[in-house]
């Protein structure tokens, strides 16, 4: 067999920049820029392409309009400078001009409308496909993340960026590529029609425009970056504030919860006032730049039209075409800063997918064949925190079908034994099998698919009761599911409620109780039927009976179907039946073997059952008050005595606990007499060691010594209420006999009377 080794480690995040240079910053921005135009010509989707080519064209279209409007104006200005006499019309002189030039706008915001409805389906597309491609990535990653994750600043951020898409396809598309052929054309017309210098003071003022406009816009990015992170953790806090409602209740901490949120909201305040106070900046600079370059286009053209080169109609269409660019110019300023913000929010997008990188499965992984259901640990040695390891070289084996009981001091790492056979983590070095097969060799999907747990902390959707349970295996019918809570024991406190299986469960299960919320979960796995069974404090928050009912329904279960179990649990009376029984201390196997080897060993196991049986029995009194404490002493020791595979004698017992009570002494020393009478009674060596036949010898006798105990209770109940039923007696006889002594001294002849 191979020795163990390392798994395969999942790639490190890179560290998170949150001050980038503009080098950086661009590589960000086209990166993220060149994925999202996948979306928008997409390979082998012919359909999709086909609608931008013909959203191409009716852009084409509505700029080449738009650029006739000032020319068909300037010839209606040029053809109305004549003299106007009687029999002149307004259709004669300029009828059809006027025309054309309605036409020409109508036509040009006809393009520009029908390419918004011809693209919507592509930019929500992308919307959906993106927002799905986060979210099933999010799902994918390791616990790690997850564990140190702020849901509310998380949602935030991936909304924003969702939102963001559509505006930078439409930016890209419709406005920055438009805006491009725009001014392309009506530097040509200028050019063309009156001069290079018309032309020069266009493009040299469109050049100045944009470059004020991006030096200015990248100086407050910044600002806006600050308000992002503002409001990530200004919803963080509001989130875990709500979610933790009751604990902000318990200890009066509204105020502060309220303090912290406002610090949130004033640094979101003072980076807004930044943002609003710098776009005054920027639009002034802007109009300065564009008013400018229109005066002087418009004193060119009057000094044309005085010294006779060109027309009133040619100063109009001048100054229409330059105006004409003022809006596209504008939106230009308005679309990068746009631009800047959306690429800034869809950043957090891409790096949850570049610095959280998701388990997979190795390229020839296969999925897990099951054979029982054996599970083996190696050698495993694993750190949450490489100061804090929790194990340094665990190694034991649980066999195909049995059930297993994983018992330890609390932090000995019980419930981390489950994250790693569910690959939530990867251990540091060693090795895990199941049915023989390294589980990191296997396909992570089918490992997952053949383990059922129930945690300590039961997550439950804010959903009714019958999804909740559903959930283990979605294609259950609700007949299957109604059965499966039947074998938790939860299926008659559920058909109390007003509304049966349609019960709204609240967020995260808030508005059950812990009992419910566990049996509920017990109920799904046993749904989902798994091969393998975790059970991490599966009945902590039981009562005692309701506790027994279900370990016996659950007990049933996995004797029926040969299932391989672990249970985890701090009660060590609910795993005394576990075929074998695992000790933890300290991340190591210190013990292990049935309860009544590790009874006889006298070693953690036993010290934490005495410790146990003390506690339980100091509780006794005020769960049964009819039962005082030396009588729960007398039927714990009875408990021990069977156990140990000895009769209970009650005389023997007695005389015990009376010897226990003369000489002082406490209650495990009354159990040793206990112990050491029924050995001398049985006549067994000094020794006091009482051979047991077999282990399954030893369960047959912890059962009997349950029922003993249970019959003893009785007992003790009957013998009280005949002792009290012997006092009314007596108290009967003696008013009986004062009766009849009052009778025999009335019929005594009176003193003197003859007879």
């Amino acid at each position: 067999m191979a020795g163990p080794k390392e798994p395969p480690k999942p790639e490190q995040a890179k560290p998170s920049n949150d001050n980038p240079t503009r080098a950086e910053q661009r590589r960000t921005d086209w990166t993220i820029i060149k994925r999202l135009m996948t979306n928008v010509w997409p390979k082998k989707d012919w359909k999709t392409r086909g609608t931008v080519l013909f959203g191409f064209l009716l852009l084409v279209s509505a700029k080449l309009l738009n650029v006739q409007v000032p020319q068909l104006f300037k010839w209606v200005i040029d053809s109305l400078n004549v003299d106007i006499t009687s029999d002149s019309t307004v259709w004669l002189l300029a009828g059809t001009l006027i025309v054309g030039y309605g036409a020409a706008r109508i036509g040009a915001t006809l393009s520009s409308e029908l390419l918004n409805a011809v693209f919507a389906n592509i930019g929500q597309r992308a919307v959906r496909k993106v927002a799905r491609e986060t979210f099933e990535h999010l799902l994918s990653l390791d616990l790690k993340f997850h564990l140190s994750r702020q849901t509310g600043g998380l949602t935030r951020a991936i909304d924003r960026g969702t939102k963001g898409i559509t505006f930078l396809i439409q930016a890209i598309l419709f406005r920055i590529a438009p805006t491009a052929l725009e001014s392309s054309l009506v530097c040509g017309i200028l050019t063309y029609k009156f001069g290079w210098d018309f032309a020069a003071i266009t493009a040299g003022a469109m050049v100045l425009y944009t470059w004020f406009t991006v030096r200015t816009t990248s100086w407050r990015t910044q600002f806006r970056r600050d308000a992002n992170k503002a409001d990530n953790k200004a919803a963080s806090a509001a989130v875990d504030s709500l979610i933790n409602y009751e604990a902000v209740k318990h200890f009066n901490n509204e105020k502060y919860e309220i303090a912290q949120y406002d610090k949130h909201l004033s640094a979101y305040e003072k980076a807004s006032v930044k943002i609003t106070t710098s776009l005054a900046y920027l639009n002034s600079g802007q109009n300065v730049i564009f008013s400018s370059a229109l005066t002087l286009a418009m004193f060119l053209a009057a000094q044309g039209v005085v010294n006779g080169t060109m027309t009133v109609g040619d100063v109009v269409m001048v100054n229409q075409l330059i105006f004409q660019l003022s809006l596209p110019l504008n939106f230009l300023g308005t679309i990068y800063r746009e631009m800047r913000q959306n690429l800034l929010d869809m950043e957090v997008l891409y790096k949850l997918v570049e610095e959280n990188q998701a388990p997979k499965d190795l390229p020839d992984a296969k999925p897990l064949a099951l054979q029982g259901g054996s599970i083996r640990f190696e050698n495993v040695a694993f750190a949450y925190h490489p100061d804090r390891p929790i194990f340094r070289n665990l190694s034991f084996e649980v066999p195909a079908g049995k059930k297993v009981a994983v018992v330890g001091p609390s932090g000995c790492g019980k419930s981390t034994i489950f994250r790693l056979l569910f690959r939530f983590y990867n251990p540091s070095f060693g090795q895990i099998f199941i049915d023989g097969q390294d589980i990191t060799q296997v396909q992570l999907e089918s490992l997952r698919k053949a383990i059922g747990v129930v945690p300590q902390d039961t997550p439950l959707f804010h959903q009714d009761i019958m999804h909740n349970v559903r959930y283990g295996r979605l294609d259950a019918t609700d007949a299957e599911v109604v059965e499966a809570t039947r074998k938790a024991n939860v299926h008659r406190t559920i058909e109390k409620l007003p509304l049966g299986y349609k019960t709204q469960v609240g967020e995260r299960g808030l508005m059950i109780s812990g009992g419910e919320k566990q049996r509920l979960a017990v109920a799904r796995v046993l749904l989902k039927d798994p091969e393998i069974l975790f059970f991490d404090e599966a009945t902590s928050a039981l009562d005692a009976h309701t506790e027994h009912e279900l370990m016996r329904n659950i007990n049933s279960l996995l004797l029926e179907k040969a299932r391989t179990s672990i249970f985890i649990a701090h009660r060590l009376r609910t795993v005394v039946e576990a075929d074998m029984i695992i000790v933890l201390k300290e991340g190591e196997v210190v013990e292990q073997g049935t309860h009544e080897e590790l009874l006889r060993a006298k070693g953690l196991y036993y010290s934490m059952w005495q410790q146990q049986a003390s506690l339980e029995a100091v509780v006794a009194p005020e769960e049964e008050p009819d039962v005082e404490v030396d009588e729960a002493i007398r039927l714990v020791a009875a408990e021990q005595a069977k156990a140990n595979g000895v009769e209970v004698n009650e005389p023997i017992k007695l005389v015990a606990e009376e010897q226990a009570k003369a000489r002082g002494v406490e209650f495990d020393e009354a159990i040793r007499l206990v112990a050491e009478e029924q050995v001398k009674a049985k006549g067994v060596g000094d020794d006091g060691v009482i051979e047991v036949a077999g282990e399954e010898q030893a369960k047959a006798n912890t059962k009997q010594a349950t029922d003993n105990t249970k019959q003893a209770k009785d007992n003790l109940k009957q013998a009280k209420a005949n002792e009290k039923q012997a006092k009314v007696n007596e108290k009967q006889a003696n008013a009986n006999e004062q009766q009849a002594k009052a009778n025999s001294q009335k019929n005594e002849p009176v003193a003197g009377e003859r007879e």
